[in-house]
């Protein structure tokens, strides 16, 4: 119970966080937001665990836990190294991936065409990261997906707020029926470049990201 709790005041605290109600650098005060959630201080401790593990927050000994915004050239690094590792990914994936995982992500595409036709962000989020990791456990390789998943809960946020920009529901979507017709085919080249596309955040995509973080930062 305290687990299942922890993860809705994690979520909660991050929408917060991305949405400007607390600002890079603030403290964030343990007590005050048990007594918010109506919680014990425990779920609360468990909570900034999680988001000092996605990189949300920066917990301090003995001053506390602040709520941290990464720069530009570091947001970006991490979207480049994950575009990369997922290309490797898909590449493996498609020499090595079932006819199960194929049935899987096909079905896992249709929870999320309905989260489109709904504009359901969290939905399409959720389902979205099935997707992934699916691919990530059929490369074959647990070194690989061990450091993809690390990193793929580093960016979730940052993922999350692509998301909600305009259009880009429907791009993803598109995107993820091109991804499984290439793992079909076994076509690597075509998966790894696809893959690629579909997680770098180059150009317009990370000026919108950019745009979003300085509108919550101010």
């Amino acid at each position: 119970m305290d687990n299942r709790r922890a993860d809705t005041i994690a979520a909660e605290l991050e929408q917060m966080i991305l949405t400007g109600q607390f600002s890079d650098g603030d403290r964030l005060n343990e007590i005050k937001l048990a007594a918010h959630f109506g919680v014990s201080r425990t779920p609360v401790r468990e909570a900034f665990h999680k988001l000092s593990t996605a990189g949300m927050v920066e917990q301090i000994p003995r001053r506390g836990v602040f709520v941290r915004h990464p720069g530009a050239v570091e947001l970006l690094s991490m979207f480049e190294y994950m575009a990369e590792m997922e290309a490797a990914c898909g590449r493996l994936a498609a020499a090595r991936i079932s006819d199960t995982a194929l049935q899987e992500l096909d079905a896992t595409n249709k929870i999320c065409e309905r989260a489109v036709a709904k504009g359901d962000y969290e939905r399409y989020y959720l389902e979205n990261e099935r997707f992934h990791r699916i691919i990530y456990s059929q490369a074959g390789n647990p070194f690989l997906e061990a450091d993809v998943l690390r990193l793929q809960k580093r960016l979730r946020p940052f993922r999350k707020m692509q998301l909600q920009l305009r259009g880009r529901l429907a791009q993803s979507m598109a995107e993820h029926v091109k991804i499984v017709a290439a793992l079909t085919k076994g076509d690597a080249d075509t998966v790894a470049a696809l893959l690629r596309d579909h997680v770098a955040v180059q150009g317009e995509k990370f000026h919108h990201l950019l745009a979003g973080l300085k509108t919550v930062a101010e």
